[in-house]
């Protein structure tokens, strides 16, 4: 993400946040899909993060229109709002790793599916990569 919009920067970090939630919540259906045999601890794990997800992500347009809405002006109100929405959904994105990892290290129907792991690392590493712009834009902030 670039860092040069200046007035504009709390629209475009819920930008990427809308995307990235929208991602994580079709990662928990691809790993259900993908390994349909996963233990069911971690299918109802997923299906509950999934809600989780949805939740926030439908939080994140809801804040997009608001800022939408005003004109692109941003109260030092609306901004520390989006701020902490922003922290909230970096910490959801880390807990979310945590899962896939223990999914991936943990899960007997991974050990023997190599596609699944080398997709749970790359589900990893895109929730990795909007954890690295949200602390970036929060660290500015």
């Amino acid at each position: 993400m670039q860092f040069y919009y200046g007035h504009q920067m709390p629209l475009r970090i819920l930008d990427e946040a809308e995307f990235w939630k929208q991602q994580e919540v079709e990662h928990t259906v691809v790993i259900r899909e993908l390994i349909p045999v996963l233990e069911e601890k971690y299918v109802n794990a997923l299906l509950k993060w999934e809600e989780a997800l949805s939740k926030t992500h439908q939080k994140v347009i809801r804040y997009i229109e608001t800022v939408n809405r005003s004109a692109y002006y941003i109260p030092q109100q609306l901004l520390q709002s989006v701020l902490q929405l922003t922290h909230y959904c970096l910490q959801q994105s880390l807990d979310f790793i945590k899962l896939c990892q223990q999914i991936k290290t943990e899960s007997a129907a991974v050990s023997k599916n190599s596609t699944a792991k080398v997709v749970l690392d790359h589900i990893i590493r895109e929730s990795e990569y909007f954890v690295g712009i949200s602390q970036a834009l929060l660290y500015n902030h």
